[in-house]
């Protein structure tokens, strides 16, 4: 089956009711002004974007104990999006390796079009639905997975069409949106629809509706995280040390959380193998190497846990 096209009337008509594409007749003389003056005008819309967040926090908290759940049972995050929306959830999926140490694959970005859509224009990419549900087939989705679908809109087929497939498959399904009442959220288990408003360019959802994404999505895998035990306090001990920086930023981690000297913490990385919650362990609990590894094993990763078994 194909996705059956809009009349270009029709399609026009449905952007023209969304509060994400509404025209700012006040600031149609915008490119009139001076630049500090737009700067502060752009300044000031996005100033909205952390109350109209805030005032979905109850749905995005129960979205990120239901994610956490699932993740805690082996599953999968996935977000999947077309444009700004499916770079924002590539994006999003990139950083948490480096950050939190998850596994390959444990949080997938898909994004219409595939890789190349990241820098360019894929032609009727976010149109197909069916496209959306190839790429899910071509993950292998379970029940345990997630598919978070994100579109300001809350109308692109491509969203709605893998939060559709992929509750189907008995997946938790997340509709993303900027819109109230959107499709992409009915067709979600879970709806978080924040909305920013009319953009100060209009249709240029990159901008207020972008940021109010990327700050759900930093919630949703930041929070989740947490909640796996992929920090100790607010400490990031799961980092992935594949730089200089990155390592010195785990010396520093070690430091905080355990107070010991250089010295201490370069043996303990050394006994740890370069994991910084390892070594953690190792100071804090006075155990070798491969009893910090067997405990944390044993604790699912939790430090606290961990701690807890050896009466720390």
């Amino acid at each position: 089956m194909t996705s059956t096209p809009h009349r270009p009337d029709d399609l026009r008509s449905q952007l023209g009711a969304l509060s994400t594409e509404a025209f700012r007749a006040d600031l149609a003389e915008i490119d009139r002004l001076p630049t500090l003056d737009i700067a502060r005008i752009m300044n000031g819309e996005d100033g909205r974007v952390a109350a109209a967040v805030a005032a979905r926090l109850p749905e995005i908290a129960a979205v990120i104990d239901a994610v956490a759940e699932r993740m805690g049972r082996g599953g999968r995050l996935v977000y999947a999006g077309a444009g700004t929306a499916g770079r924002l959830g590539v994006l999003d999926a990139s950083e948490s390796p480096p950050t939190f140490n998850t596994a390959p694959g444990q949080v997938v970005g898909l994004i219409a079009g595939g890789p190349g859509a990241m820098v360019s224009s894929v032609e009727g990419a976010e149109d197909s639905a069916e496209l959306a549900r190839a790429d899910l087939d071509a993950l292998g989705l379970v029940a345990e997975d997630t598919v978070i679908g994100i579109s300001a809109s809350g109308r692109t087929p491509y969203a709605v069409g893998a939060v559709e497939h992929a509750r189907a498959l008995g997946a938790l399904t997340v509709g993303l949106a900027g819109n109230e009442g959107s499709a992409l959220g009915d067709a979600a288990e879970h709806r978080v629809e924040v909305v920013t408003g009319p953009e100060l360019i209009t249709g240029s959802t990159r901008l207020k509706a972008g940021t109010a994404q990327k700050l759900v999505l930093n919630m949703v895998s930041t929070i989740t995280m947490i909640r796996l035990g992929k920090t100790y306090g607010n400490l990031m001990v799961d980092v992935r040390a594949s730089n200089e920086k990155l390592r010195a930023r785990s010396r520093r981690i070690v430091a905080l959380a355990t107070g010991a000297g250089d010295d201490e913490i370069e043996r303990a990385l050394d006994a740890a193998g370069g994991e910084v919650k390892h070594a953690v362990l190792i100071l804090l609990a006075g155990v070798d190497g491969p009893t910090a590894a067997r405990l944390l094993e044993d604790s699912g990763g939790r430090l606290r846990a961990a701690l807890a078994a050896t009466g720390e």
